[in-house]
């Protein structure tokens, strides 16, 4: 009986041991550091960093996505870098440098391809996700933008000097190209929608917007808003804003307007125009929380210490707050209950309830910019 209690011990230490080393990765997040090229891990619940992985470049116009295990997330930095990283290890595990100049990713809707998106020289570049070799170099003697993935290992991404959209089939190993010309001048963003069906393009050198049905045997460019802005006054861009999938609240999308003080708002389903809301600036971010009832929105330099919350029913502010100086970003908990936001100037990460709006947390991070949550590894373009 002796023995078998020391066995049973041993046992049972050996699995307390191993017990310890489990990482659950769903409540995990990354925070990117951009003046110091580096990464804090976070933990959601505990609304705190758990470390900070250094040695990632120039993250000064970085973003990331995740695998669908949630365990590796894969950093695009300025600097052309691709970076592996391995939360659960808390360690980089490959890294490599594919272009001069690189402004964001994809990583396909099976996980096994991840795809760069560059400005100098241009094009996209796809690797393995495994191992980060280099599958497929697509030239475009352009600029690339708004790169995102598309169901059916299908990367979808825009020319900013050609006014093109391509979509890069990957299904059958090697890039099957479609080219849609003519959507517009100097594109600067896109989103595509949860389902996978639109993708959305901002025009900066033109009025208006384009979208293109990917559900279609042979898509075309639909203009959306082509009269916006005509008649006013552009003032100065000071940033430009950003498009994303998570603009979308409910039967409308909530988009930021470029070179006005104004989010503007258009129908799902017919891509009508049904309302604008006057903002304290220049809108950089226009998220909704994801259960669609709020739009949070920040603003550009130098009114980028203001963030106003819109109530999508009236399309009214119905709050407006001062985190600090430089609101950069922010990321809302999976169910939308709380809201993160990096404070670049501030040197801080700053919780919010989104229903209270009362600060539930902070923490110090060196220049904080971009924030992304694990969750984002099941969600369509992002």
């Amino acid at each position: 009986m002796k023995w078998l209690g020391s066995t049973f011990l041993a046992i049972f230490m050996a699995a307390s041991a191993q017990a310890e080393d489990i990482v659950t990765t769903g409540d995990l997040g990354l925070v990117v550091e951009r003046a110091s090229g580096s990464l804090l891990l976070v933990d959601q619940s505990e609304r705190s960093s758990i470390a900070r992985i250094e040695g990632l470049g120039d993250l000064s116009h970085a973003s990331l996505v995740y695998s669908p295990d949630q365990r590796y997330a894969y950093v695009f930095g300025r600097d052309g870098g691709l970076t592996k990283v391995d939360i659960a290890r808390k360690e980089i595990t490959d890294r490599v440098v594919q272009s001069g100049n690189a402004i964001g990713g994809a990583i396909s809707d099976d996980g096994t391809l991840v795809a760069v998106s560059n400005y100098e020289p241009g094009g996209v570049r796809i690797f393995d996700a495994e191992t980060l070799e280099m599958v497929a170099d697509i030239p475009t003697d352009s600029k690339t933008i708004g790169l995102v993935d598309a169901p059916g290992r299908r990367f979808v991404f825009t020319l900013w000097d050609a006014g093109e959209t391509w979509i890069a089939d990957m299904s059958s190993g090697d890039p099957q190209i479609t080219k849609i010309t003519e959507i517009g001048a100097n594109p600067y963003d896109a989103l595509i929608t949860g389902d996978g069906r639109l993708y959305i393009t901002g025009l900066f050198g033109e009025d208006g917007l384009t979208a293109i049905d990917l559900w279609s045997p042979e898509p075309k460019p639909i203009r959306v808003l082509p009269d916006n802005g005509r008649g006013q006054q552009d003032l100065p861009v000071y940033k430009m804003p950003h498009l994303e999938g998570w603009a979308r609240a409910g039967r409308e999308f909530v988009l930021p307007a470029v070179g006005h003080h104004q989010v503007l708002w258009i129908d799902g389903g017919s891509l009508e125009e049904t309302g604008r809301t006057d903002t304290y600036g220049q809108p950089v971010f226009a998220m909704a929380r994801p259960d669609g009832r709020q739009v949070w929105v920040n603003f550009a330099h130098p009114l980028n210490d203001t963030i106003q919350v819109i109530d999508t029913l009236t399309k009214e502010i119905v709050h407006e707050f001062k985190p600090g100086p430089a609101v950069l970003h922010m990321e809302f908990s999976p169910r939308g209950h709380e809201v993160w936001i990096s404070v670049r100037d501030a040197g801080k990460v700053m919780i919010y309830d989104t229903r209270t709006f009362e600060k539930r947390g902070e923490f110090e991070a060196e220049s904080p910019s971009g924030i992304f949550f694990t969750s984002r590894a099941h969600k369509t373009g992002l």
